[in-house]
């Protein structure tokens, strides 16, 4: 797999918490905040505000799997209630039912494929899409598989179903599945600015 890096001006938008529970008062920790989230912009230099992941949009194979998921209204409602109008919000991969993406309220919207996807049907509902794993800082790395090996970044992907406690190679991974994370999306600038990226070492 490749993978792309996206460097520009920074877009300021709105902020709340998120799963992260670290804050920091130190100001040279804030500092290093501010400077991680510079780069967190698609290539038009739009903060990338919100993410999400295996939606499977009306698919009845991940209801037969999981009686508990959701209908694909009640996804697209609760991804509207983060997502603002002015938002770029990244998908990382299985979108599901493509002609649902028009409903998501996004100003902007970017598709990393995942193994359910299918590129040429998608293509008129995102403005952009890659096929491989996406830097959107430095250390920030999207993705719809794992990545491993990468422990000077936070790798965030989706693919799997259920929760992940080791990922076995030391590095930092957080699952945005939509089962797992109750189907709710990301704020990504919320997860630099309480803390997700301290503590990773330098890249080598």
């Amino acid at each position: 797999c490749y993978y792309t890096l996206f460097t520009k001006p920074l877009i300021k938008l709105r902020t709340d918490s998120m799963f992260f529970s670290i804050k920091s008062r130190n100001p040279e920790k804030t500092r290093q905040i501010l400077s991680d989230f510079e780069n967190l912009k698609d290539k038009d230099g739009n903060v990338i505000g919100v993410a999400a992941s295996d939606l499977h949009f009306d698919d009845a194979d991940c209801r037969a799997e999981k009686p508990k998921w959701i209908s694909a209204e009640e996804q697209v409602e609760i991804l509207n209630e983060e997502i603002l109008p002015c938002d770029t919000f990244v998908c990382l991969g299985d979108v599901g039912r493509p002609a649902r993406v028009r409903d998501i309220r996004a100003g902007k919207k970017i598709l990393i494929l995942g193994n359910h996807d299918n590129k040429e049907e998608l293509m008129p509902y995102f403005d952009e899409i890659y096929d491989g794993p996406l830097f959107i800082a430095e250390k920030i790395l999207l993705s719809h598989e794992s990545v491993k090996g990468l422990k000077w970044c936070l790798n965030i992907h989706g693919h799997n179903h259920s929760v992940v406690k080791d990922y076995g190679d030391g590095c930092r991974h957080i699952n945005l599945a939509a089962c797992v994370c109750g189907y709710k999306p990301v704020k990504l600038q919320s997860m630099v600015e309480e803390g997700a990226l301290l503590g990773l070492p330098r890249r080598s």
